[in-house]
């Protein structure tokens, strides 16, 4: 009699940021400037990275691969999102968002742990051994274990959702699949999935306990004799503060609070900032505080125009 009240949802309505429709087509509009911006930023720094033999180190090895993730982490969300703009039911399939859920979870974990890597790394180039304990071997080992990592929580939560069975109330409060929005249209126990969600919420928690990393990184920094080195140090690791903390900070925000109607509508922009704005952010946070990649793209857009 119970499976007999349950429909089965072939889509979802996306809620989406708003339901004026005076305000679609500027957010059409600012949303593609930002998708735009996001792509050729991340794509040249992959490029930049690629080409300038003067950036050929780990750090900048694991700075492509959080390049990569802030290209394709996007990529998931924003082109749906852009043609819902344009729509006047903002619908998305079921296999559709499953599969928007599965890679936006990929992209969301690996991040949290590259930030986490890269963490580290500044901190490894202190000392005299850093060429020898972050070997090029090591660090592709590295970010073979950050895509593991999203791969696996992903197919976790993924395979988890699928069991879940949805009733006639099919609109998600939400401009994505994401998970929590998702497990509020369930008709059946979502217990194991708010388990497995809140252990990856709890991830959040855990990548923030690399904070007191940076107290020993500084430390280290002070003592280094040379003006030039501490400057190129803290050059280094300012960029990487400023994208942990733009990053998490928004994170927690969304996944980090208590539920409720208000909360989820703020959370909204929270998600809009971690999922959109910053990965455009990160190209010029890293790029404009940054000497060395500073010196490479003068280099290569002078060897061009020659």
């Amino acid at each position: 009699m119970a499976e007999e009240n349950h429909s089965t949802v072939t889509e979802f309505i996306l809620a989406g940021l708003t339901d004026k429709p005076e305000h679609q087509l500027p957010l059409f509009l600012l949303f593609l400037g930002v998708y735009v911006f996001t792509v050729v930023g991340n794509v040249g720094m992959i490029t930049l990275i690629g080409l300038s033999s003067r950036l050929h180190t780990t750090m900048y090895y694991l700075l492509s691969s959080l390049s990569f993730i802030d290209l394709c982490q996007p990529t998931v969300i924003t082109p749906k999102m852009l043609v819902n703009f344009m729509m006047e039911k903002n619908t998305i399939s079921y296999p559709e968002c499953m599969t928007q859920l599965y890679f936006f979870i990929v992209f969301a974990i690996a991040k949290c742990h590259m930030l986490s890597v890269m963490a580290y790394d500044p901190y490894l180039q202190v000392p005299l051994l850093y060429n020898v304990i972050m070997s090029n071997q090591v660090c592709s080992w590295m970010v073979v274990g950050v895509y593991s990592m999203g791969l696996i929580r992903a197919t976790v939560n993924t395979t988890c959702m699928l069991r879940v069975l949805f009733c006639k109330d099919d609109i998600i409060n939400h401009y994505f699949c994401d998970l929590f929005p998702l497990l509020e249209l369930s008709c059946s126990s979502t217990f194991i999935n708010e388990v497995i969600g809140l252990s990856s919420s709890a991830t959040i928690l855990a990548e923030l306990s690399i904070s007191p990393s940076y107290i020993f990184i500084i430390a280290s920094i002070l003592h280094i004799c040379s003006t030039e080195g501490r400057y190129k140090a803290f050059s280094t690791c300012s960029s990487h503060v400023s994208a942990v903390a733009l990053f998490f900070g928004s994170l927690a925000f969304m996944y980090l609070q208590p539920s409720s109607v208000g909360s989820m509508d703020q959370g909204k922009v929270s998600s809009v900032f971690y999922t959109i704005i910053v990965p455009m952010l990160n190209p010029l946070i890293y790029c404009l505080r940054n000497k060395d990649v500073k010196v490479a793209l003068s280099k290569l857009l002078g060897n061009k125009s020659l």
